[in-house]
Parts: C-alpha cells; structure tokens; sequence
C-alpha cells in the first residue's frame, strides 16, 4: 500500500511539473528592501509617437529615487490608487525623482485607453515576457518599489496606496536629501 501512494505521488509530481506553464515553475527571488534593485531595459508605450519607442535603463535612472508600480486596468485596486500616483508625478516633476509604471499581463492598448480616458500621464512600460516582474519577484498588482539613488530597494509596498500622503511625501523628500 506505501508503495502505490508513492509511484501515485511521483506520478502526480511529474504531472504537475509538465502542466504547469515554465514562466511559473521558475523560482522567484523577492526583492527585498535593502537589496538593489534588478536592472531592467523596457520600451515605452506611446500609441501617438511615429518613432521608435523610447528604451528606459535601470542604468540611466542611477542618481534618481525611483518610484516603479507594477499594475494593470484590470485590476481594481490598481484604478483606486492610480489618481494618487498621477498627483504624485505632478508633485515631483523637475526633481531627481522618476515615476514609472509597468504593464503586467495587459494588452497595451488597453492600459493606454484607460491612461487616456482619466489623464493620467506617467510613463507606462512593457514588460513583454514579464521577465522584469519576475526579477522583482512580482506576488500580484498592484505592487510597488521606491528605489534610492543608489539603485538600493528601500520601500516594496503589496497592494493599493496612496501615494500623495504626507507619509509618503516625507519619505521620498528623505531620499532625496544629498
């Protein structure tokens, strides 16, 4: 009797490895606060631009606190926080502060409808592949990371929030300090 629970086990296990998709059998590493930040080279979505899209770097925002939000239209806590992550960028512009936010499992044109209709305007990225979510170790949307100048995560926050509160405000104005 032990022994056919274990072959069905086994049996189960390599069933299991086969079935689910690759991307999800990978290991994910969850970045931490403290630990740098995984480096990434994603385009650009921007339905009115004839040019090529424009490729943003990890690398080029060094020097920067950096403010990624992973999300999607879909997602409903996503569109509650998303008014209070427009006030933030309107709020940072023209200091060493760069807000970006990243597509997870969306169609493109959707995210940009949706950006359109409620005039949002941050940069929104693609992460075809999701292979940066995976480098940050992505649990869902929305998930965000507050990166320090010296590409160091100091801040991963899982789910919605509101990203105009005094709190926050003092926080990034502490990292911006020299």
């Amino acid at each position: 009797m032990k022994r056919i629970v274990i072959i069905v086990l086994l049996i189960l296990g390599v069933l299991v490895f086969f079935i689910i998709p690759k991307e999800d059998r990978v290991q994910r590493i969850i970045v931490a606060v403290g630990q740098k930040a995984p480096e990434f080279e994603l385009p650009e979505i921007d339905p009115n631009s004839k040019n090529p899209p424009k490729i943003w770097s990890s690398s080029d925002l060094k020097g920067k606190v950096v403010f990624i939000n992973f999300w999607a239209s879909w997602c409903k806590e996503c569109r509650i926080e998303m008014p209070s992550i427009q006030r933030l960028y309107d709020k940072m512009k023209d200091r060493p502060f760069q807000m970006i936010t990243i597509l997870y499992r969306e169609a493109p044109e959707n995210a940009m409808a949706y950006m359109k209709v409620n005039g949002f305007t941050m940069p929104v990225l693609l992460d075809e592949g999701n292979k940066t979510a995976y480098s940050y170790g992505l649990t869902g949307v929305p998930e965000t990371y507050i990166i320090d100048k010296e590409g160091i995560v100091k801040k991963r926050h899982i789910g919605g929030g509101v990203w105009d509160s005094p709190e926050t405000l003092s926080f990034i104005e502490n990292l911006l300090k020299p």
